[in-house]
């Protein structure tokens, strides 16, 4: 009895890995790399560090900032390698009605909108990035995080919209436990490489998706982390790309809900 009891825990047990393995499209857990704003220093450190890697990322743009409207050609170069453009609306609307918004610009108070003109806004953007790179299907992120128009939530308009939204809770998540609509991500904001590779080694420990989210990459916005610690973790996910699936937001959504 004891022999069946050890031996129908190490079948469970195998059964649990190999369905654990799977739900990653064969890897032990996945990692999505994304980057908020079409700042820069995206296209100038970001994606030359990933490319050289051959690491594929998300890069959700607000499509009214200077880094994308004065660079729409070298986006349309990102796309060409792979890399998802998700929309995250034209003007990047938050609730101004928060504590430390000095910064929200009273025109794109996204406690002002009306649920008409956020929809206009996001499809606006759809269009143009459709223009660039060609695709109809892509994920969408909420700017800071906020989907409420009023008392209302917009997340009904983005289900119509995207494959999947992504949102700013920091929690690494399971199939069973993933909201498409608003997938939890670490936004990464001065960790160290050590810091944000121990982020990826539990997630592998634990068969767990993991999103990180970034904004400044070695400068260009207040939420930043250094080039070395950047470089650290895309040289420790390119080394064990054997038991990490890294692709883009779109991809990995799109196979999850199959």
């Amino acid at each position: 009895m004891k022999y069946i009891l050890i031996s129908l825990s190490v079948f469970l047990a195998t059964i649990s890995m190999a369905q654990q393995s799977g739900t990653w499209n064969g890897k032990k857990s996945a990692v999505v790399l994304t980057y908020d704003d079409a700042i820069d220093v995206h296209l100038d450190h970001a994606i030359p560090a990933l490319d050289s890697l051959g690491l594929k990322a998300t890069f959700y743009l607000s499509v009214d900032s200077p880094g994308f409207s004065e660079r729409t050609d070298e986006w349309t170069l990102v796309a060409k390698h792979g890399h998802e453009l998700g929309n995250h609306t034209m003007y990047h609307p938050c609730a101004g009605n928060k504590p430390d918004r000095d910064w929200v610009r009273t025109e794109y108070d996204l406690a002002t909108y009306s649920l008409d003109r956020i929809q206009k806004e996001i499809l606006a953007t759809n269009f143009v990035l459709q223009e660039i790179d060609g695709k109809k299907e892509r994920t969408f992120a909420y700017p800071c995080g906020e989907y409420m128009v009023g008392d209302t939530s917009y997340i009904p308009l983005v289900e119509k919209n995207f494959v999947s939204a992504r949102g700013v809770v920091a929690r690494m998540l399971t199939k069973s436990n993933l909201d498409f609509y608003n997938v939890n991500s670490y936004t990464v904001h001065g960790q160290s490489g050590e810091e944000l590779i121990n982020l990826v080694k539990q997630a592998v420990e634990h068969g767990r998706l993991l999103v990180f989210m970034f904004h400044g990459i070695g400068g260009g916005h207040s939420i930043d982390v250094d080039l070395e610690a950047h470089s650290a973790l895309l040289h420790y996910l390119k080394v064990h790309e054997q038991e990490i699936w890294i692709a883009p937001m779109v991809e990995v959504a799109t196979y999850l809900r199959k």
